[in-house]
């Protein structure tokens, strides 16, 4: 899957009522993507910045719909909720976008292009409509073939959803460049694909091929760089989505692990029933669920340390979670990768 944006495109960038702690779409393409983001849309934050929210990322204005927003080439739909549906609310302002002549790419399990009414403006205006989140047609099953890649092959995992694997897997692949390392980003979900500009969004491929999909991007991604950091999906233990997490293990066939988690949290993101297993419980089901294919270890630890006060603080919820983790580990967004990074190569 590639994408029709542009380092010199400009965006606006949809995240009604959910900028920026539910929006990680939103967040990533602005923190880490090549085109400029020029506006957010969030009708309960008109008039702020995404400076006030994120003070760590590049600025831009906050406004209440595609009509207040500057003249872009895309809209780009930042919000991916539980299931990827579509909120008709939301409408309008992709309506707006096509009619102002502006592409507009989705990561949802809803695909824009099927949807009669934008399909029909599309054309009408001469704009694309790209569905990040739909994958080849020609996947295959895997065959085992990761693990014979010259690359070192890193892959993030995670405690829960939305702990920072793709944000740990990018602050790696930076740390990394900056010391001279040829390393390559492999992108699995649509944040990542939007951010990336190619990859297969793992959870929307058929179970038998996910491995294989995976399997395809090592395998084509390998022989132009020495380091693939793998953008890991989910968690092992998530009563939803453990599927994708497998496959990405089993299908990346990897060196070695980094393993994410949110200070402070207790329970599964939107399956609160469901609580968080001891540190060490994800280290010994990791390695274990990868022995088979690979002997692959859990090398470092990664801490989202949004929820902790002061950086006093964090550094000691850091070093906690290193001690659980049994490897080095740090908060990449409020610290550096650098320290994980020297654990890992």
């Amino acid at each position: 899957m590639t994408t029709t944006l542009d380092p010199d495109d400009t965006v606006a960038v949809l995240a009604h009522d959910r900028f920026p702690d539910r929006a990680k779409t939103a967040v990533g393409v602005i923190r880490y993507a090549d085109y400029d983001v020029t506006a957010v849309i969030d009708r309960a934050h008109a008039g702020e910045s995404v400076a006030d929210h994120l003070p760590d990322a590049p600025d831009a204005p906050i406004v209440g719909s595609m009509a207040d927003a500057p003249d872009v080439d895309a809209l780009l739909i930042g919000i991916a909720p539980i299931g990827g549906g579509f909120d008709d609310s939301w409408r309008p302002d992709v309506r707006a976008a096509i009619e102002a002549g502006c592409d507009v790419v989705g990561g949802l399990h809803y695909f824009l292009a099927d949807d009669d009414e934008f399909a029909a403006l599309a054309a009408d205006h001469g704009v694309d409509l790209v569905d990040v989140r739909r994958p080849p047609e020609d996947l295959t099953v895997s065959e085992g073939r990761a693990g014979d890649v010259d690359s070192e092959v890193i892959l993030t995992v995670g405690t829960d959803c939305s702990t920072g694997k793709m944000t740990t897997t990018l602050e790696l692949v930076a740390a990394a460049r900056e010391r001279g390392i040829d390393a390559g980003f492999v992108p699995t979900g649509q944040t990542g694909i939007m951010i990336a500009g190619w990859g297969i969004p793992v959870d929307r491929v058929i179970s038998d091929f996910a491995a294989g999909a995976v399997e395809r991007m090592i395998l084509n991604a390998a022989p132009d760089h020495d380091v693939l950091f793998v953008e890991g999906q989910g968690t092992i233990v998530h009563p939803a989505y453990s599927g994708v997490t497998c496959s990405l293990l089993h299908g990346a066939i990897p060196d070695s692990l980094v393993l994410t988690h949110s200070a402070g949290r207790e329970t599964i993101h939107g399956y609160e029933e469901f609580a968080i297993q001891p540190i060490g419980t994800y280290v010994d089901l990791y390695e274990d669920l990868a022995a088979p294919v690979a002997s692959a270890e859990v090398a470092a630890g990664a801490l989202d340390t949004r929820s902790v006060d002061g950086d006093d603080a964090a550094r000691d919820a850091v070093e906690s979670y290193a001690d659980a983790v049994g490897a080095p580990a740090t908060d990449p967004i409020r610290f550096d990768a650098d320290e994980i990074l020297d654990g890992l190569l």
